[in-house]
């Protein structure tokens, strides 16, 4: 078995349980909604509150917030001036966020207000986080946003219900999970 499973796996799970435990699923759906309750306020509206638009709003949030390409542009971009990702990133959301804005309507352009938050804390912390990067952890980072993305898309097309909010502790869990793998248990058992 690849090591790249064992470790994206174990990050996908630990990241789920405390996503879960800590309701990062709730707080996000919350904080799409107070977004969404505020935006209507300026510019009345549709104030619409269905479950499929509370578990669309926060898909939205978390495709264009917490995507491992974005996190990874964000890194890459700060570190080395290649703002390649983020431009190829941006390019594809642009239809993404059209079909969103067909559904949720004018809060959609509003989440690009967190993902400046998120890109600029990420883009300011990239020259400390990225010297301690290797290319295993970078691959497994990648790969471990790419099942996030995977599972976006399984709930996007309502194929299945991922807890994708819950699931975004992944993102953090899985470098240091890659490090510990290939500094600690792979020489054990070798």
């Amino acid at each position: 078995m690849p090591i790249g499973i064992i470790v994206n796996g174990t990050a996908v799970i630990l990241g789920t349980v405390i996503g879960f435990a800590v309701h990062l699923g709730d707080k996000i759906q919350a904080g799409g909604l107070l977004l969404q309750k505020g935006i209507s306020a300026i510019l009345p509206g549709d104030q619409d509150r269905t479950p499929e638009y509370k578990s669309l709003l926060v898909t939205a949030i978390v495709l264009f917030c917490a995507s491992g390409t974005a996190i990874y542009g964000s890194m890459v971009s700060g570190m080395t001036g290649d703002h390649s990702i983020l431009l190829a990133k941006s390019i594809l959301d642009l239809p993404t966020s059209l079909i969103f804005a067909c559904t949720l309507g004018t809060v959609t352009s509003f989440i690009a207000v967190p993902q400046m938050c998120i890109f600029l804390l990420l883009f300011a912390l990239a020259k400390v986080i990225y010297p301690y990067c290797t290319p295993e952890m970078i691959g497994d980072f990648k790969a471990c946003g790419g099942v996030l993305l995977l599972a976006t898309g399984f709930r996007m097309m309502k194929i299945k219900e991922f807890p994708i909010a819950d699931m975004i502790p992944a993102m953090v869990l899985v470098m240091p999970l890659s490090s510990l793998w290939t500094a600690v248990i792979l020489p054990l058992v070798s």
